[in-house]
């Protein structure tokens, strides 16, 4: 199970994006990636389809490896841990304690 959920924020803590933040847009458990909204933002050349008439080039967000972000909380970075909640499974950010959600 992964730690970081689509909406949640991020902060990347490696690469070429470093110090960047954003909220999750996608998750992909199988590849162990994440799409974050504005980071890693590539241009794309697409041919012309129904969709898209004119065609050319589109910028639009490439996933990153989920260890290369790291989740915020209250504007610091913090690991996440689960625990139980009475009979719940909850996520909680391991540098405060509080329930995340």
């Amino acid at each position: 199970m992964l730690k970081i959920k689509k909406g949640d924020t991020v902060r990347v803590i490696a690469g070429k994006e470093k110090d960047k933040e954003g909220k999750v847009v996608e998750v992909d458990a199988k590849r162990s990636r994440v799409t974050v909204e504005g980071v890693n933002r590539v241009t794309k050349h697409t041919k012309p389809s129904v969709g898209n008439q004119a065609g050319g080039i589109v910028e639009q967000e490439a996933p990153i490896h989920i260890s290369n972000v790291m989740y915020v909380h209250k504007g610091e970075t913090t690991r996440i841990g689960f625990r139980m909640d009475g009979d719940k499974k909850v996520r909680y950010a391991k540098s405060t304690g509080e329930v995340i959600d």
